[in-house]
């Protein structure tokens, strides 16, 4: 226990090595360090140390007296960082009244962000610097088990780990149905699973917060209550004690409480937030809805089993759940399939979000503050002065040991890339499940990218997306590097400012993504400007003092709330977070996560202000039906009857729902934080009005009579149509959303019960996800940042084609493509994916990633792996080619300017070549005789054989070798769907006339398909649908030694190089061959 008395003392006397070590628990130790900065030394002593973490005193020089000012302290920390990776700094004037603290908060999936705080003797008490000092206080007791990490966790760090249990969610699904049969009073049956549904969010919610005691200072407050009210009778608990908690207990503050309700809930807390009002079900059903005691009993029952968390330290037993469970609960309970939705796992989140957000905030500022960006003392010398710190760690792992030397021997000499270039690369050196071709592969781009940093090549935002750098480190180094004032005014305005949507949120992965981007950016925004306050404090009155008088306004607004983490994650989620999801559920689970993220950050339940209303920001509806802009709906009413007066009432109502909106926000942020049921009735009045209006324009636009109430209400309730232009009008107004990011649903339209809005440019497209994008670019700023998850079709099919033009059109995009084998993004998709960006620009430029491929090994290195190309754009083909190294686009140029391709020696005959449409992740099967097949004992041919004929008997076979190539398999993967053999992937391939006429591809035609024959089996399988099937297996592995001969012939026909060839034959090896122990199935 922290003796604060003690505490305060040594603070005020400075004696630090006492305050560590007689009342910290910190160990003696001694070190000096000399420091030099701009041709000054620094003396740095060590205090203290705690199992590797050290605390230096850095006083000031002789010369001067007084503390570095904040740009200096910033390279001293640097320079130690070098010796020293955990470390804490006090900094110390002549007199010792001014100290100021310097640590760096380490957090798992965010930003180290360098904190200060500073002390001054004769005019703080030193609280403020308690509550940080008593987290990092060490018992005799925890002497034993304690390690660093241990000790830098308790300097801030607050590590997540998803690990949601299968455990969990199936015993929740039981108790979900279990639930259901207890429910009565809702007549309709899915009603009664939402209510279900409902129900229990809350008590989820509501178990959350009362293992913190907030709850009548009770951790066990609902089954308490549940005893008490049993005590009076039976099956009283939902109607007499959970509906007034709801309603009346959380939705009022205490003071309007009356005496009867304080007795029956005891001292909670007032939530408002519109979290606990009453719900649609309820207000259709309230009266006749029971639920009896038993329910909640068993409900109760379960979840005593858990121990629930509401922070986000790692969770390290089975029976451990944080509130992100609430999220994985609905994404897995919904039906993925026919929603075509799924849960995004946190790695893609935070990738599209920082590459999306990052880039935006980095344009606003430099257009605010374009000397910031320019010349020697620019943002991007930081990029310069420590490439290695912008650098993820999964590139740099062991570069910087020497390879072994029968490794190296192959780096310049080609031939020397023998048989152990194919082997698994040693641990010290590799990533999980790399082989040495691939480490030398990875050290090579390191190399790369760390002589653009230090050579100061990258000068633009978007560089570190292409060199995919770390974004958000960079971020929060630039803006507590500021320098002046200008700069850190230009980002602060940009991130309180910036609007980000998902417009199909689910339970709100992506929001909370962007979330945890902003939040670290806009503390390091508030630190910074703490400092430049204390800077110019001695001097108050001075003009310089004056010039930051709008960050001590800012300050001081923060400061007269209880807890400045909360209020942060408050004022993001009003001010900057926007979602839509046709699932009315989604909804509410989205928002309870965000208001449960929210009261993490609270220990003392005194802090708690109320939660913000969000209803306006977060809601329900379909975001491929309605209008989206003022112009959407003035084309197709011009014809109508009093037109000009119509869209002029409209645009007024508009205004006025603006107005409102405004008050609405202001009111939450700065007016006192709580708004009335009142208030919020007359903007969702208004707001219905316009929807009302709007519904019947759009229903006679469909072909529904609005009279026909019966026709009109089911069109309502299938379509859920969603106004852009009213529901988000100052938003849509203005420009439109600065951010828009998401994962749309999987769906073709013949999959859906709506008719999505037929004006839509993508609507030829007949899927979904394509129209989300299509919708999105029409919602984003012309200035914005767009960024989605969809099928790769994005970039390998012809009725793709528009989509790329969309979004290639004034953008610079990315696109990174997914395998779904040996693993999967999503663990029940089993397709391959692509990740789209797109950022502003006048000439944009496109980058690709090759078809990546990972195990489950290596999903957590994943996103840092990702390796980008530049591809030509616009391009004549219909896809995007998915090229992840330069050597690729050298090989797809030198094939491009072939300009015969294999259709052209096609024709009706008898010389034909079969293969499979569909099937085959690693290999393609081409042969000049059909494979054999048997069903039921029967001879036939398989329903997924096809051919096609060539000209002439003597290009039969060489058209054989050339498909069977590893050349063919590379053209195959770089522009197709790697799904399906369609007769266009095969006829557009670039053949050399010359290749089918040299006799050395012939005669290894000819013995590689003798070897087919005689390495392959008969596959029997016995299904219900097809009875007994006997099918001839082909074991191409086998013959990859004869496939590699037929590309070093094709070599000299196409131009490549050694190296384009080496490549060539080692494409995709790891999995073709299931090098490693990989099991790969020949398809």
């Amino acid at each position: 226990m922290l003796n604060e008395q003690n505490t305060r003392q040594y603070l005020k006397e400075a004696e630090f090595e006492n305050l560590f070590i007689e009342e910290l628990g910190w160990d003696h130790h001694t070190q000096t360090l000399p420091v030099t900065v701009d041709e000054t030394e620094y003396q740095l002593t060590a205090i203290a140390e705690k199992r590797g973490m050290i605390v230096f005193e850095c006083p000031a020089t002789e010369t001067d007296g007084r503390i570095p000012d904040y740009p200096t302290r910033r390279k001293i920390h640097k320079q130690v960082l070098k010796s020293v990776h955990e470390h804490f700094i006090i900094y110390t004037d002549a007199k010792k009244t001014t100290d100021v603290w310097q640590w760096v908060k380490r957090e798992q999936g965010k930003p180290d962000a360098c904190r200060e705080h500073r002390y001054n003797r004769d005019e703080h008490s030193g609280e403020s610097l308690i509550q940080k000092l008593r987290p990092i206080a060490f018992s005799l007791e925890e002497e034993e088990q304690l390690t660093l990490f241990e000790v830098t966790e308790r300097f801030g760090t607050a590590f997540y780990a998803e690990r949601v249990t299968k455990k969990f969610y199936d015993h929740f699904k039981k108790e979900h149905d279990a639930f259901l049969k207890f429910l009565n009073g809702i007549p309709d049956e899915e009603m009664q699973k939402w209510y279900v549904s409902v129900m229990l969010n809350r008590l989820m919610f509501i178990y959350f917060i009362q293992k913190k005691s907030f709850l009548d200072n009770n951790e066990n407050y609902l089954h308490t209550k549940l005893t008490e009210s049993q005590a009076k009778g039976t099956n009283r608990y939902y109607k007499e004690f959970l509906c007034p908690l709801f309603f009346e207990g959380f939705a009022k503050p205490e003071n309007e409480r009356s005496r009867d309700m304080k007795r029956l809930l005891g001292k909670i807390p007032y939530l408002n937030g519109g979290i606990f009002q009453k719900h649609q079900l309820e207000t259709l059903h309230g009266e006749s809805i029971e639920i009896p005691d038993k329910a909640f009993e068993q409900l109760f029952n379960f979840f005593e089993q858990y121990d629930w968390h509401l922070d986000d330290r790692p969770l390290k037993n089975d029976n451990e759940i944080n509130p992100d469970v609430l999220g994985y609960i609905f994404e897995k309970y919904i039906n993925q399939k026919q929603m075509g939705a799924y849960y995004t796992k946190e790695d893609i989140t935070e990738y599209i979000s920082k590459n999306t957000i990052i880039p935006f905030l980095f344009d606003k500022a430099k257009k605010a503050c374009k000397i910031a960006f320019e010349g020697d003392a620019s943002v991007w010398k930081l990029l310069q002065e420590d490439p290695d710190r912008y650098i993820y760690d999964a590139l740099k792992k062991g570069v910087k040991l020497d390879l072994p030397e029968e490794i190296a021997a192959g780096i310049d000499d080609i031939p020397k890339r023998n048989d152990c270039w194919n082997t698994l690369a040693s641990e010290e050196y590799a990533l999980p499940t790399e082989i040495w071709r691939e480490t030398v592969a990875r050290r090579q781009r390191y190399e790369t990218v760390r002589s653009k940093l230090a050579n100061g090549e990258i000068t633009d935002i978007n560089d570190l997306i292409t060199y995919n750098l770390n974004i958000r480190q960079f971020a929060q180094d630039v803006i507590e590097n500021c320098e002046g004032p200008e700069l850190l005014r230009a980002f602060w305005k940009a991130i309180t400012q910036v609007t980000i949507l998902d417009p199909t949120c689910g339970s709100g992965a992506f929001l909370f993504a962007a979330l945890n981007i902003l939040e670290p950016l806009y503390e390091a925004c508030l630190d910074r400007m703490q400092v430049f306050l204390d800077e110019v404090g001695a001097i108050s009155e001075s003009r310089q003092s004056r010039r930051y008088s709008d960050f001590r306004e800012i300050l001081d607004r923060i400061s007269q709330h209880p807890n400045r983490e909360y209020f942060v994650l408050k004022s993001i989620i009003i001010n900057n977070l926007y979602g839509v999801d046709i699932m009315d559920e989604a909804i509410e689970i989205c928002k309870l996560r965000l208001f449960l993220k929210m009261v993490a950050q609270i220990d003392n339940v005194q802090q708690i202000e109320p939660l913000p209303d969000i209803d306006f920001n977060v809601q329900a509806g379909n975001s491929l039906v309605g209008y989206t802009t003022y112009d959407a709906v003035e084309k197709p009413e011009k014809g109508r009857f009093d037109f000009e007066n119509a869209m002029k009432r409209i645009k007024e109502k508009a205004e006025d729902v603006k107005i409102l909106f405004q008050e609405f926000r202001r009111q939450q942020t700065t007016l006192g934080g709580a708004v009335t049921s009142a208030d919020k009735q007359i903007l969702q009045s208004r707001l219905q009005e316009l929807e009302d209006e709007l519904n019947l324009y759009l229903a006679e636009e469909y072909g529904v009579d609005p009279n026909k109430q019966s026709d009109y209400e089911n069109w309502l309730n299938s379509h859920k149509p969603f106004h852009w232009f009213i529901a988000f009008y100052e938003i849509v107004d203005g420009g439109g959303f600065d951010v828009i990011i998401g994962n749309p649903p999987y769906l073709e339209l013949n999959e859906v019960d709506y008719t999505p809005n037929m004006n839509l440019v993508s609507y030829e497209t007949r899927a979904i996800h394509a129209m989300c994008i299509d919708c999105s670019l029409r919602l984003l700023n012309r200035q914005g940042c767009l960024s989605m998850i969809v099928p790769i079709a994005l970039v390998s099919s012809q009725r793709m084609q528009i989509m790329q033009t969309l979004l290639e059109k004034k953008h610079n995009v990315w696109y990174a493509n997914y395998s779904w084998r040996p693993a999967k993004l999503f663990d029940t998709v089993n397709r391959p994916l692509t990740i789209c960006v797109a950022t502003p620009s006048i000439g944009g430029q496109t980058f690709s990633t090759n078809y990546q491929k990972w195990t489950s090994d290596n999903r957590d290195f994943l996103m840092y792996e990702v390796d980008y190309a530049k591809i030509p754009s616009p391009r004549t083909a219909a896809w995007a080619p998915k090229l992840g190294a330069e050597i690729e686009a050298a090989l797809l140029e030198k094939c491009l300017e072939i300009k015969t391709v294999l259709r052209l020696f096609t024709a009706q005959s008898q010389h034909k070549v079969y293969h499979r449409r569909t099937g085959g992740l690693y290999w393609k099967v081409f042969t000049d005789f059909p494979p054999k097949f048997r069903g039921n004992g029967k001879s036939g041919r398989s329903s997924t054989e096809t051919s096609f004929s060539v000209q002439a008997s003597e290009i039969l076979k060489p058209i054989v070798a050339i498909l069977s190539s590893n050349l063919f398999w590379w053209w195959y993967t770089i522009t197709t769907n790697c799904r399906d053999l369609a007769p266009y992937d095969i006829q557009n391939f670039r053949v050399p006339k010359s290749a089918l006429y040299d006799p050395q591809l012939l005669k290894l035609a000819e013995e590689y398909l003798e070897d087919l024959q005689r390495n392959s089996t008969m596959q029997v399988r016995v299904q219900k649908r097809t009875g007994r099937t006997e099918t001839q297996s082909f074991k191409i592995q086998k013959s990859k030694h004869i496939i590699d001969k037929i590309d070093r012939v094709l070599a000299q026909h196409y131009g490549f190089t050694d190296e384009e060839l080496d490549f060539i034959i080692n494409y995709d090896i790891k999995y073709r061959m299931g090098l490693g122990n990989y099991l790969c199935f020949v398809q």
